[in-house]
């Protein structure tokens, strides 16, 4: 590909076979990288500077869909996790679960839907997407873009997603990028940092190939790194001008990407296993998690600001 930088991951670090790695999350006091298994119901967490065997994992009763971490809290023992039905603190060390907010307030969509992927606004808000549950056995047009402020209100950014994944800020703070896989997309919007409203609604990317963008982070540079499931690749894409352009790609030998981190100038990816018996090398590492040095660095996690009674 002309004019567009390539890196080349052959292996993971990682040989996990997660059945849907997602969510990964550095925590940077601790060099600790943790994420998710959302059909096995896992949260991961393990110490980058060591071994693999440095592996821990908690077994939960429900999916998680991605994790923040609260202001205020060290996240060693508590943090945000969006569930099945909601928002919810977990204690790390004994895998309890404390229900903040409620997704809907409707027992059958709470049958029907769960979380998927969602970030913190630099303003302390937490946004999280909503999609159809693995039992349904398909997604339909029954999901949500969620705002939870501090105060726990819940606000409904959108409606009828499909797969809605990713959320993220410009630098500047006055654009909010958001991913709707089944479309194959990046959107953008006009940001609010003092509300926290979008407007003004754009296709940013579309993405060209087979695959299907999935879960991103922004580099301290303001480009967009962009998961693609079923392509085996995390694109670089530029935020410049009202169309984003790919200018770097890194492959991988597995073809379910489904979310990058940045642990220094690494990218860190979470991928899914591979279900195409006709794909070998895929299968053989599907749901590993892989490492690459692409030379430049993440901007720093925003952290969910709960209002607390004192």
């Amino acid at each position: 590909m002309t004019g567009i930088k390539q890196w080349v991951v052959k292996e993971p670090w990682l040989d996990l076979h997660c059945e849907l790695g997602e969510g990964p999350y550095y925590e940077v006091a601790t060099n600790t990288l943790r994420f998710v298994d959302i059909k096995k119901k896992e949260l991961h967490t393990i110490n980058v500077a060591q071994e693999p065997m440095s592996l821990k994992t908690l077994q939960l009763d429900m999916p998680i869909g991605v994790t923040a971490n609260i202001e205020g809290d060290n996240p060693q023992e508590k943090i945000l996790i969006a569930g099945k039905s909601g928002i919810y603190i977990l204690e790390r060390k004994t895998g309890e679960v404390e229900l903040l907010k409620k997704f809907y307030d409707n027992e059958e969509k709470d049958e029907r839907l769960r979380s998927n992927d969602g970030a913190v606004d630099p303003q302390g808000r937490f946004w999280v997407g909503t999609m159809n549950d693995f039992w349904l056995g398909d997604v339909y047009a029954e999901g949500s873009l969620f705002r939870f402020n501090s105060d726990l209100s819940r606000t409904t950014l959108k409606t009828d997603l499909t797969i809605p994944n990713s959320v993220g800020w410009s630098l500047d703070h006055k654009t909010l990028y958001f991913v709707h896989t089944t479309a194959k997309h990046i959107l953008a919007y006009t940001y609010s940092p003092t509300t926290g409203s979008i407007s003004d609604e754009r296709i940013f990317y579309q993405h060209p190939g087979p695959g299907f963008p999935d879960g991103f982070r922004i580099d301290k540079e303001g480009f967009i790194w962009q998961a693609i499931y079923g392509e085996g690749k995390v694109l670089r894409i530029s935020t410049e001008g009202k169309e984003g352009k790919v200018v770097g790609e890194v492959s991988f030998p597995t073809r379910n990407i489904t979310c990058p981190v940045f642990v220094g100038t690494e990218i860190w990816v979470t991928t899914a296993a591979e279900e195409d018996e006709r794909e070998v090398e895929s299968l053989r590492y599907g749901g590993g998690i892989f490492k690459c040095d692409v030379g430049v660095g993440g901007r720093k996690e925003f952290e969910f600001r709960l209002e607390r009674d004192v």
